[in-house]
């Protein structure tokens, strides 16, 4: 009698006047029967492969060297994504009823789930004291005052703004002085807040490293993609920084080049180390998102506030289907205590913001 047999047998045997407890007995013992076949766990080997590999992925992305094409970059910006890999080999090994398949899948679901399944969790708690956001507010923007209005809406005690060009920053000084008075604004980039400011400076992103010191006078660019101010807050000063760091691209000759950003991730990292109050706020478009190494020298130094308190990944580029969180608010020395993403203005990407107690 063969397998399949035997376990028809047993299931019959087990249903008379055996009700529901029954049933379900035969039902194990016929699924025991048929694991122990051979064939499901012949079937997909190469689906199983893929599982395997997927798993190794996640779990080892750290090792992939950047070595070449800034792979291990690359792969680390889009990494929750590599997760849809595994209801799309679940529904092959599901088809080719493959055994093999289906238990190798489960390195990737672990790992994919110990790495990013807090991101499906609700972390937001309200009652928050102090809200801050940010928006690059993009150059080739239609609508500067519309996108002013909706942000002074948001509530936020301070607001960051990148990507400032001179036809437009006159429009949200306009728009935004009623709500907020005081307000600083260092070449593309600028803070708005509702207390007072103190001591505005420029901080160089651009102009940093080896070859700065060597350049020529003339080679080097203006310091105006990052800045450092005070707030003035009932429990004290907050420094808050604002940067917009340098674009990356991908492209067949230098795969994921990032040199740009990567020196101001640099020079933002040495700044923070260098501060000496122990509440900071990092708000801007960095171009990159957090599970990247070439964050280490911030995310050392500063939370995300969407790790800490966000609900969901925040993704915030392009503004019509977010794929990554390029959007940031860091901090140190404050207790987050909310994070999410606003609704799209008119820029190619779409404003956050985050509210935190002291």
């Amino acid at each position: 009698m063969t397998d399949t047999m035997q376990g028809q047998a047993l299931e019959d045997r087990a249903e008379p006047g055996q009700g529901d407890v029954g049933r379900w007995r035969s039902g194990v013992r016929r699924a025991v029967l048929l694991g122990a076949r051979p064939e499901p766990w012949r079937r997909g080997l190469v689906l199983a492969a893929l599982a395997l590999l997927l798993g190794l992925l996640l779990l080892l992305h750290a090792l992939i060297p950047n070595r070449i094409g800034n792979l291990g970059s690359l792969v680390e910006t889009f990494l929750p994504w590599f997760g849809l890999g595994v209801p799309v080999l679940l529904a092959g090994a599901l088809w080719r009823r493959s055994g093999s398949a289906v238990a190798a899948l489960m390195l990737p679901a672990v790992v994919w789930t110990h790495l990013f399944g807090g991101h499906l969790i609700d972390k937001s708690h309200p009652g928050a004291d102090f809200t801050v956001a940010s928006h690059n507010v993009g150059a080739a923007n239609p609508d500067p005052a519309g996108t002013a209005r909706a942000l002074a809406a948001s509530g936020a005690d301070v607001l960051a703004l990148e990507e400032l060009v001179p036809q437009t920053t006159g429009t949200y000084e306009k728009e935004l002085v009623k709500t907020y008075p005081h307000h600083t604004v260092v070449g593309t980039v600028g803070l708005w807040s509702k207390l007072p400011l103190s001591d505005p400076q420029p901080i160089d992103i651009v102009n940093y490293g080896p070859l700065a010191k060597i350049a020529a006078a003339k080679q080097k660019l203006a310091p105006n993609r990052a800045l450092r101010t005070t707030v003035a807050t009932d429990h004290g000063p907050l420094t808050v920084y604002v940067a917009h760091l340098g674009s990356v691209r991908v492209n067949p000759r230098a795969g994921f080049w990032t040199g740009s950003r990567n020196i101001g991730v640099q020079a933002i990292g040495r700044a923070i180390a260098a501060e000496k109050n122990q509440r900071v706020v990092l708000l801007g478009d960095l171009n990159g998102t957090m599970d990247d190494r070439a964050f280490d020298d911030i995310t050392s130094r500063l939370r995300p506030a969407q790790d800490a308190a966000g609900d969901g990944f925040g993704f915030t580029w392009p503004a019509s289907f977010p794929v990554v969180r390029a959007d940031e608010i860091l901090l140190r020395g404050v207790e987050p205590k909310s994070s999410w993403v606003l609704p799209a203005t008119r820029s190619d990407h779409r404003p956050v913001a985050a509210g935190f107690d002291w």
